[in-house]
């Protein structure tokens, strides 16, 4: 019974490295929504997984209701996946998610077919999504890739990628600095 209770540990923990304005564990836990949503995609996925398809189904769309964020039970997820001002975020049912990985309000992973094939996109591990981005169909991402806010992805990127546009055209991504004064990583664009 601890394994749960220690990935909600890692969950807070994570939301405190990534939101500068987290102020406390109690108020992370009580206020995140996208935490929340990714609690509860957790619960309706344990449910898809055991047969329960129409509880799962059901208890992603009382989170959605809650949360205004929609997870498909049947996507996979990594460990430490945050979703920062979550509203609108929609993640298709073939998704695949790696570690580490930041989306923002609005992101749509989507699908392109109506087929019963893996139809939603592949994201490797450490990539950040901005702002109403949107990616489409059977396509991967790869690891330590970044999004721009806004852009439209409907093919595949190699690891490193830098998305910006509609559509996005991947193109390398430079190289990370570390701020001075806040150990933290900055993205140039």
């Amino acid at each position: 019974m601890t394994a749960p209770f220690s990935r909600l540990r890692e969950d807070i923990a994570n939301a405190r490295r990534r939101d500068p304005a987290a102020r406390s564990n109690f108020e992370i836990w009580l206020t995140y929504s996208g935490l929340h949503a990714v609690w509860g995609y957790r619960f309706a996925h344990w449910l898809w997984m055991r047969g329960a398809k129409t509880a799962g189904r059901a208890m992603s769309q009382f989170t959605r209701f809650l949360t205004g964020i929609e997870i498909h039970p049947g996507a996979v997820i990594g460990r430490r996946f945050f979703i920062d001002h979550g509203m609108g975020i929609v993640i298709g049912e073939t998704t695949i998610i790696g570690d580490d990985v930041l989306l923002y309000h609005g992101v749509t992973l989507g699908g392109t077919s109506v087929k019963h094939e893996k139809r939603h996109p592949t994201l490797g591990d450490d990539i950040v999504i901005g702002a109403g981005a949107t990616v489409l169909g059977n396509v991967t991402i790869g690891s330590h890739s970044m999004i721009g806010a806004n852009a439209v992805v409907v093919t595949d990127a190699p690891e490193g990628s830098l998305l910006v546009g509609s559509p996005a055209v991947p193109r390398p991504r430079a190289p990370a600095a570390t701020d001075s004064y806040s150990d933290s990583t900055i993205y140039y664009i």
